[in-house]
């Protein structure tokens, strides 16, 4: 679960960092080239190789989430199923219990 972490971690900063370059380098370009808005060409390969970085960290972040939360419901029900083992509790039916 710790390199889960790591993932989440790593993935979340990678978006973080493209979102906030792009909010300051390249805020008002388009990341798709306009016949009739003239904008720099260095500045919509920047906005599309940003946009790109966020979209795939962003999908591995919530890869990483949803990896997570499987291993978290399967320790979860490994220690209900410890639990269980150690307190076995032998129930008598009702209908069958032996009088003395």
């Amino acid at each position: 679960m710790n390199e889960g972490l790591k993932v989440f971690g790593l993935f979340t900063a990678v978006f973080v960092a493209a979102l906030a370059a792009e909010r300051a380098f390249v805020a008002d370009i388009v990341p798709v080239a306009y016949a009739d808005v003239p904008q720099p060409l260095w500045a919509v390969g920047t906005a599309v190789m940003l946009r790109a970085l966020e979209l795939i960290s962003g999908t591995m972040t919530f890869v990483a989430i949803v990896l997570l939360c499987g291993v978290w419901a399967e320790r979860l029900q490994q220690t209900q199923q410890n639990a269980r083992a150690q307190l076995k509790v032998v129930a008598v039916p009702v209908g069958r219990q032996r009088l003395r």
